[in-house]
């Protein structure tokens, strides 16, 4: 329930960071020099409107907090979504139909696990470059989204292919085929319901995996850019000054990358017992 109600407060105030926020921090009328590298309100030299300091630009770190935030949830919900979406309809037809259809699929599998996302993600913001030298800003999330989905759906195609291969030779599938129903209304209606159990716990813990990458990427400069930072681009932002005292620059989002994760983690620990009727 602590998970949950965290989850939902870092949800909250990043779907509603411009209602909630106390600064624009990407409004660069309302940007001043002079409070750049400002320490937290409780420290010497603080500001009472910073409540968590400034960044190098004068960015209030609050604020920057909740817009990063949704920048790093978005990609990440997108990211699972679609490798849910990708994995699932794969997994069906690869334990259903098997044969060469299973044994292609599962072989696709094994090639995409030997591409790790962040050399995928390079590999994609190179190529965009290289054909869209004057849009790196528009395709940064495009990267980032399709970077952790490419290597993202794997996991969910064989997780729903293992099911399936149970599922396919009970007494309920069998019936539904002596009776004439057509293989993809069996699959839609009958077998899919019955694998998506393991689909949600996994697809919960993944949003925290690719929340995880998505910082990995953009700490790396491959990400969201510097005008619309996520939490990895305000980490590698701080790791500048962190050696120069301007500690909170780069500890407060750390802190909150770690909080989304661990909650996210802790939820989806939760949805899995709660979904196991050997735990009840």
């Amino acid at each position: 329930m602590v998970a949950a109600l965290i989850a939902f407060a870092c949800v909250f105030c990043a779907a509603f960071a411009p209602w909630v926020a106390p600064h624009n921090p990407f409004d660069l009328a309302t940007l001043e020099l002079s409070d750049a590298r400002l320490p937290p309100a409780w420290m010497e030299g603080g500001n009472p409107a910073f409540l968590l300091g400034t960044e190098d630009q004068g960015r209030d770190i609050l604020s920057a907090l909740m817009y990063g935030a949704r920048i790093s949830l978005a990609v990440g919900l997108t990211s699972v979504a679609l490798s849910v979406l990708i994995g699932v309809v794969l997994g069906l037809l690869a334990g259903f139909l098997g044969g060469w259809v299973d044994a292609f699929l599962m072989r696709l599998c094994d090639v995409m696990l030997s591409f790790p996302p962040i050399l995928v993600a390079l590999l994609i913001a190179g190529v965009g470059r290289a054909l869209f030298p004057n849009s790196q800003d528009e395709l940064a999330f495009g990267v980032l989204v399709l970077a952790i989905t490419l290597t993202g759906w794997v996991q969910y195609a064989r997780t729903v292919r293992g099911s399936t291969l149970v599922e396919r030779n009970k007494e309920y599938v069998q019936a539904a085929r002596v009776t004439g129903v057509p293989p993809l209304r069996i699959m839609r209606r009958h077998v899919l319901p019955n694998v998506m159990g393991p689909v949600l716990v996994l697809a919960t813990i993944q949003v925290a995996t690719a929340i995880i990458i998505e910082a990995t990427l953009s700490f790396l400069g491959v990400g969201a850019p510097i005008t619309a930072p996520s939490l990895g681009t305000l980490i590698r932002v701080g790791n500048d000054y962190l050696f120069s005292g301007e500690w909170w620059i780069t500890v407060f989002p750390g802190a909150m990358l770690v909080l989304i994760a661990l909650s996210v983690n802790l939820l989806g620990d939760w949805l899995r017992d709660a979904l196991n009727p050997k735990l009840r």
